[in-house]
């Protein structure tokens, strides 16, 4: 359960987030002179809002999956916890280094500094393909060990856990590789700071995801 609340917490943090950004409380009505233009009225840009709601969507699959392991764990006696692999303590430390590779790069773009905008986003990326990697080898291990999918329940949400977060993650990268191709092509730094946003917004969600799934995992 406390996974659970965790999940549901970022869910609420991530939807705090988004209506601050809107000027909900605000009364135009009541304020003087022309109205203002629809980029003054908008609080973010669309492609952030669009982001935040499908991280919004995102916390939700994951806390429904974390509420049925939940439920699963303490409904049966077929229930049997799998050693979890060594290598997911090392990965996870990866996917930290991939997090803030990427929060270097939103200060890198800030500042205008393009050699340093491509390193911290060659750093995010690489460091993000060698946890996923590593979460192969991982199961390569538990499969080794005769610990498959259709063995036991716990290793079936083991295995699907972890490739939902893995298939989240790749698609993470497709978004990071068009933000370095632009990188590439010598676009305007003052250009590339949404994009740039974006992929650290969203690899930051995945690191808070991976931690909340790695302890369910643990506990299980």
């Amino acid at each position: 359960m406390t996974i659970m609340l965790l999940l549901v917490a970022t869910l609420a943090t991530i939807a705090i987030w988004w209506l601050s950004q809107q000027r909900l409380t605000e009364k135009p009505w009541l304020e003087n002179g022309p109205a203002p233009s629809r980029a003054a009225t908008s609080g973010m840009p669309a492609a952030k809002v669009g982001l935040g709601v499908f991280l919004a969507v995102v916390s939700s699959l994951f806390a429904l999956f974390a509420s049925a392991y939940s439920m699963r764990m303490h409904m049966a006696s077929d229930w049997q916890s799998l050693p979890i692999p060594w290598l997911l303590w090392p990965n996870t430390g990866v996917l930290f280094v991939s997090s803030g590779a990427m929060a270097w790069a939103q200060v890198a773009v800030r500042r205008g500094q393009i050699e340093s905008l491509r390193t911290s986003l060659l750093v995010g990326g690489a460091s993000a393909i060698l946890f996923l990697m590593g979460q192969v080898v991982a199961w390569q291990q538990l499969t080794a060990a005769g610990f498959y999918m259709a063995t036991n329940p716990a290793n079936a949400f083991f295995y699907l856990l972890t490739a939902l977060h893995g298939l989240h993650l790749l698609g993470g990268l497709v978004a990071l590789g068009r933000t370095s191709a632009k990188v590439r092509r010598g676009t305007d730094t003052d250009r590339m700071t949404l994009s740039v946003d974006l992929c650290a917004l969203y690899w930051h969600f995945l690191l808070l995801v991976w931690l909340a799934v790695f302890a369910l995992l643990l506990h299980g």
